[in-house]
């Protein structure tokens, strides 16, 4: 369990220990998961777009309002 400390700086302390502590991506490792994240976000508007527009067809064909 933690221990309490009221000292501010003891906790920047502390803090600045944990981070040394991380491994931190590479620039390279950065830009791929960026890259793919924007992919996916853009495979994913694509999807979405198409399946609205089927849906609003077919609701147009069904009910004949829309558009």
């Amino acid at each position: 369990m933690a221990s309490k400390t009221s000292n501010p700086f003891t906790f920047l302390q502390q803090v600045r220990a944990e981070t040394a502590k991380v491994t931190w991506p590479s620039r390279r490792e950065t830009l791929i998961s960026s890259a793919m994240v924007l992919a996916f976000a853009a495979l994913a508007m694509i999807f979405f777009f198409v399946a609205d527009q089927i849906m609003a067809y077919a609701i147009e064909l069904i009910l004949g309002i829309g558009r």
